[in-house]
């Protein structure tokens, strides 16, 4: 994600109409088109001068869009949780954006929640030093987070560049992650401009970035994992019992659910003996050897129950990869409903 730094910036109060219009001036400078962009966004205007390439992509957030009352929430509550986290190593968070860009907190952030010291500077003051750094602390923390590489929001550039957006993807996944004991406000999103050039013209378009969705979705397992752990034992047991009556088909046969359905294989031929087709193995990983060949088997399993009918499933394909028992069981559960009787 691409913010304006070391650009020059002004605003000034407008009467333009509440909507998205834009103004382009174009001066040749040194063989490359600076493009001069005039936004007009809810009443305030915002006069950026950025030097695009041709197809290249920047995206500005909407200066409004700071002001909303869920964002500002969210923005409290993790740095709240990151100080609380910190509170014995003297450092005291006040703006995720300024305080995290250079990795220093985060590195410190992450060893406090994870236990394990990274082996990177203390101290870094040029930028060079500082990306070094960074690329050092959020590949161990993607390492942890086992997101897939199409899902992860933030790079080092848009992490360094003071994204607000892209620190705010981080932190709320991070947060998750550890089970953080705080409570993340539902639906917070921002609203983005996203400029690109096209065969020399100038584009732009705004763009809601969903930062969280519905945080506090819990259901029955969630009860049987905190309350009725023999009752979970039942349930688990007849999953097991019903998976095994289509997988014995195939001569194939589960003991262990949150493993053995993590690679996605069995979720998929499971789908096609409950529907009653041959999935082409050219559609999935048979024998999957990689994270993200893991996550497409079990998001495309996914695909398939929803054309069977099925509302997409709610925990995530990572999630299932991650043998989060929790998860595996939603999924099998919702199966066992619909297809109980199938023969």
């Amino acid at each position: 994600m691409w913010t304006p730094r070391n650009l020059k910036l002004s605003t000034r109060s407008t009467t333009a109409p509440s909507m998205l219009m834009g103004a382009v001036f174009i001066i040749v400078s040194s063989g490359k088109l600076v493009l001069f962009l005039i936004v007009y966004i809810l009443n305030l205007c915002v006069c950026v001068c950025v030097v695009l390439e041709e197809n290249e992509v920047r995206t500005m957030v909407d200066p409004n869009s700071r002001n909303d009352p869920k964002l500002q929430e969210l923005m409290k509550v993790l740095i709240d949780w990151i100080n609380d986290v910190l509170v014995g190593e003297r450092i005291i968070v006040k703006d995720l954006a300024e305080d995290l860009y250079d990795g220093q907190v985060l590195q410190k952030l992450f060893e406090k929640l994870e236990g394990e010291r990274l082996n990177v500077a203390e101290v870094t003051q040029s930028e060079i030093a500082q990306k070094q750094k960074l690329h050092t602390v959020l590949e161990k923390i993607n390492d942890t987070l086992k997101v897939s590489i199409r899902n992860i929001k933030w790079t080092i550039d848009s992490v360094h560049a003071k994204s607000i957006v892209a620190i705010l993807h981080l932190l709320v996944a991070l947060s998750q992650h550890c089970r953080a004991p705080i409570r993340l406000p539902d639906h917070v999103s921002i609203q983005v401009v996203v400029v690109q050039k096209r065969e020399g013209i100038l584009q732009s378009r705004q763009v809601q970035e969903e930062i969280t969705g519905n945080t506090e979705y819990r259901d029955a397992f969630d009860t049987l994992f905190d309350h009725a752990p023999d009752k979970l034992n039942v349930v688990k047991k007849t999953l097991i019992t019903f998976v095994n009556k289509h997988l014995n088909k195939l001569n194939l046969e589960v003991s262990e659910l949150d493993t053995q359905f993590a690679d996605g294989v069995y979720l998929v031929l499971l789908m096609g003996l409950l529907e009653g087709y041959f999935v082409p193995l050219f559609n999935f990983f048979l024998t999957p050897e990689h994270f993200d060949q893991k996550v497409h088997n079990v998001a495309f399993s996914f695909e398939l129950m929803q054309d069977g009918g099925l509302e997409k499933p709610k925990p995530r394909a990572e999630d299932i990869v991650n043998c989060d028992l929790k998860s595996t069981l939603r999924v099998l559960y919702n199966l066992f409903t619909k297809y109980r009787n199938v023969e």
